[in-house]
């Protein structure tokens, strides 16, 4: 139990700036204290406690507002930064080095018994605000942005944006060691590269068209605007 808090503490320095001291960090952090108490309550748990494992872990939740479910399966070096809002279901499992922000939910979509929450691989760092709702599975290295809602599988070494969640593989270099890549700013914009690549796909139909003869070439001028913007021009222009 000591090494696990050591090992707590050292996490929290490795991935906090704003963390100067152990001793801050063991007095000043509502995410430390909510793992160090839910490590408890499920040792209460697992040795068939289950009423005080549920009122240590209303404890921490009314403390910390971080609400962690006893029989849920943590591994070493959770951070949970900032963590107002955090809920952690029944079922839930986390590996090792995983990074949480604040109003995340590991969450459930049945009220079937038995597995009902997601599993999260080692190295994940989930960003603020983000679903994962269901008995889903997250690879290793994988980064879930801000208020993303996953609701399926992801595999390992992917970034995941939007609602629903949208997957593409990771670039760029891993971090050193057994720590997660924070960077979880740097998502890539879906939805925008959809369109232009729509837009080149249009493009190059345009292009296809005029050198065919089915197409004016004034249409062609003005390459910086859209094409359906040069076409309402060209059909201004044989108006007037």
């Amino acid at each position: 139990m000591l090494s696990e808090m050591r090992e707590d503490v050292r996490a929290v320095l490795e991935r906090d700036p704003a963390a100067r001291h152990w001793l801050e960090v063991v007095l000043c952090y509502p995410g430390l204290h909510a793992v160090w108490l839910y490590r408890v309550a499920h040792r209460l748990w697992r040795s068939g406690l289950k009423l005080p494992a549920r009122w240590l872990s209303h404890l921490a939740r009314w403390l910390t507002g971080i609400e962690i479910h006893p029989a849920a399966k943590i591994g070493p070096r959770l951070f949970i930064d900032h963590g107002m809002g955090v809920v952690i279901g029944e079922t839930a499992e986390i590996g090792a080095d995983v990074t949480i922000y604040h109003g995340v939910t590991l969450g459930g979509v049945s009220l079937e018994p038995g597995k009902r929450h997601p599993t999260i691989g080692d190295r994940v760092v989930i960003g603020a605000g983000a679903k994962i709702l269901g008995a889903i599975t997250i690879g290793d290295d994988t980064r879930i942005g801000a208020n993303a809602v996953v609701v399926k599988d992801v595999g390992p070494d992917m970034v995941v944006v939007g609602v629903p969640g949208r997957t593409v593989r990771r670039e760029g270099s891993r971090p050193i060691d057994h720590r997660p890549d924070l960077r979880h700013d740097d998502l890539p914009d879906i939805i925008a590269g959809q369109i232009e690549h729509v837009l080149a796909r249009l493009d190059e139909l345009e292009r296809l068209l005029i050198a065919d003869g089915r197409m004016d070439s004034e249409v062609g001028e003005g390459e910086g605007e859209p094409l359906c913007a040069r076409l309402q021009a060209a059909a201004r222009r044989r108006r007037f």
